[in-house]
């Protein structure tokens, strides 16, 4: 209990007596000075004035604590979805390596069927205009993404009208299509290239030569497999008297598949067909050996195109194997489009090319 009875002693204003519920027990006394009284009163109002402003200001810190802890989370949320355009665009990037790889396979088949695929109604569909995006840390990835978007929505259209004709000119020409040489004589698991089609140095005389085929190195008596349907017009070794150059090919099966072509296979180890003898696509003729002009056990593969002089010339046999990825495909195709200046292979003799 406090009261203010007593008469305060001089200099004092205010005298503050404490008396405790037991009267057993001493009464505190306080004596306050005017000085005293008007810093405890500006103490209070500043105490005061502080709970004032924090009932005032306290929604507006915590509205800005909740507004801070939201930008957090929207700024981790942009990160995840940033993230995720990033996997996205990689995988679209994949699919657009794909989509690029099936028409170039389709450029390889119309090259193998004798087809001009600057006259097919699909078109190239290229290039492709970047589409407009907002500014952002993303314009980039969004801008890549959607190019690939419209890219590879036009690879797919072009396929599309691709495959079309292609299965159209096939149920046309039925007997073209099992004639044609479209996969490798060897499976794709049993060779090494080691000697491709074109200018070399020749492993016998060291000199600059043409070499008309291919050289796929395998075991020997590895099989070897017709590329396409056909007639056996040669099997055995050619005599030395009637051509030295032939003679070289050692055991030698030539096929004759259809009007356009003719395939064949040298330095046999066991020849497995005769003259006359009709073969389907993947039949075994022979196998793989090291006999005539041979350092190794490999097959020597040759397609021979009938050309507008009635000649049958050499051609890259890899534009003819579809079931293998070659790393220069690009380069082959182009190369096969041009005409090229062949002049020193040798021509087919008279028991193969008659």
């Amino acid at each position: 209990m406090a009261n203010s009875a007593r008469k305060p002693a001089e200099g004092t204003v205010l005298e503050i007596q404490i008396h405790p519920s037991d009267i057993r027990r001493r009464v505190w006394y306080f004596f306050l000075t005017r000085r005293q009284i008007r810093w405890a009163a500006a103490v209070a109002a500043a105490v005061v004035l502080f709970l004032g402003l924090n009932a005032v200001l306290a929604p507006q810190v915590v509205g800005n604590l909740l507004s801070r802890s939201r930008y957090e989370s929207l700024v981790a949320e942009r990160a995840r979805h940033g993230e995720r355009l990033q996997d996205l665009t990689a995988q679209m990037a994949a699919l657009d390596g794909a989509s690029e790889e099936l028409h170039l396979k389709m450029n390889r088949i119309y090259t193998t069927y004798g087809l001009r695929n600057d006259e097919t109604s699909a078109g190239q569909g290229y290039p492709i205009a970047p589409r407009s995006v907002p500014e952002s840390i993303y314009a980039g990835a969004i801008r890549r993404g959607s190019t690939l978007e419209a890219k590879i929505s036009e690879q797919l259209r072009v396929l599309g009208s691709f495959i079309d004709e292609i299965q159209s000119f096939e149920s046309a020409h039925g007997d073209q299509v099992l004639t044609t040489p479209s996969v490798s004589p060897l499976n794709r698991d049993e060779f090494v290239l080691t000697s491709p089609f074109g200018n070399r140095r020749s492993p016998f005389t060291k000199e600059r030569d043409f070499h008309p085929g291919l050289d796929l190195a395998a075991s020997t008596g590895t099989e070897i497999h017709a590329p396409a349907a056909g007639v056996v017009v040669f099997a055995g070794r050619y005599p030395l008297r009637q051509s030295v150059s032939w003679w070289r090919y050692g055991n030698l099966v030539a096929l004759r598949n259809g009007e356009r072509f003719i395939t064949l296979f040298g330095h046999c180890e066991e020849v497995l067909v005769k003259s006359g003898q009709r073969v389907a696509q993947g039949d075994v003729i022979a196998t793989v050996g090291n006999t005539g002009w041979s350092t190794n056990p490999h097959l020597h593969y040759e397609v021979r195109v009938l050309g507008e002089d009635g000649e049958f010339t050499p051609v890259d046999p890899r534009i003819y194997i579809l079931d293998h990825r070659w790393r220069d495909e690009e380069q082959l195709l182009v190369r096969a489009r041009m005409a090229p200046d062949l002049r020193d292979y040798e021509p087919l003799p008279r028991l193969i090319g008659r």
